[in-house]
């Protein structure tokens, strides 16, 4: 009997550990090598570019950090950029059904299971409200997400918002926010007023894919000359490059 009553014990404690850990990713979240150094680039640059090939950890690397923002959890590691205070931000793909299926998936969880929403880089905890979109089927238009309320820090409240490329430059106007993510290439009249919306806040864009288009307006951005001339012998080297207010600075041999 007391050997039963141990057993279940045993397991509903392993089923509670399994659901904070689900439901807490960012807490696991440790970046290799790139990742981190994409992310310490941020202490220095309002804009950064990760490029780099599928699989990587592109899309992975921009939800933790955005995720960070949007909280306030911010790990002992961390050495890039800090908010004080909550935050506005967007994360945009190339279409709804994209935005949905990349940024939205890696911060929240899976679109068509609601249930499973929380198993996301945004901890479970932290999400306090969510507004269906109305494009895609299952894409979400925002969520609030609790900023803060650990020891001295008052608890706030920061908003995500999602985008696409695809609804043009007019619906990119008017806000005024404190990052935007790009996850996908996005057109250069999408990518300058993105940035726009950053100018009041010293807020930050980052732009994570895997080079499609070829030397794009947008690629050239993040491009000195000798790497642009030096780009067609390093494909197979793709790394983190990021750019500042005031030039252009790229990491490791082969960076594009």
């Amino acid at each position: 009997m007391k050997t039963s009553a141990a057993k279940t014990e045993y397991l509903a404690l392993l089923a509670e550990l399994d659901r904070r850990r689900r439901t807490n990713l960012l807490a696991a979240y440790r970046p290799y090598a790139r990742q981190a150094e994409f992310h310490a680039a941020g202490a220095q640059n309002r804009e950064r570019l990760f490029m780099a090939g599928n699989q990587l950890g592109k899309t992975r690397a921009g939800g933790a950090e955005w995720a960070m923002h949007l909280t306030g959890r911010y790990p002992s590691w961390w050495q890039g950029k800090v908010f004080d205070t909550a935050v506005r931000l967007w994360a945009a793909g190339v279409t709804g059904e994209g935005t949905r299926d990349n940024p939205q998936r890696v911060l929240v969880g899976p679109p068509q299971q609601q249930a499973a929403w929380g198993t996301g880089m945004i901890p479970a905890d932290a999400i306090l409200q969510t507004t269906m979109g109305r494009g895609a089927p299952a894409a979400l238009d925002s969520v609030v997400v609790r900023w803060g309320g650990g020891g001295d820090v008052q608890a706030d409240e920061s908003v995500l918002s999602f985008k696409s490329f695809e609804k043009g430059r007019e619906k990119w106007q008017g806000e005024t926010l404190h990052g935007v993510w790009f996850d996908e290439e996005p057109p250069l009249d999408i990518y300058s007023e993105g940035l726009t919306r950053t100018n009041a806040t010293g807020g930050i864009t980052i732009v994570t894919f895997t080079p499609l288009l070829g030397m794009s307006d947008v690629v050239l951005l993040f491009l000195s000359a000798e790497e642009v001339g030096g780009m067609s012998q390093n494909l197979g080297s793709l790394a983190p490059v990021k750019r500042g207010r005031g030039g252009r600075e790229a990491d490791g041999e082969g960076a594009w």
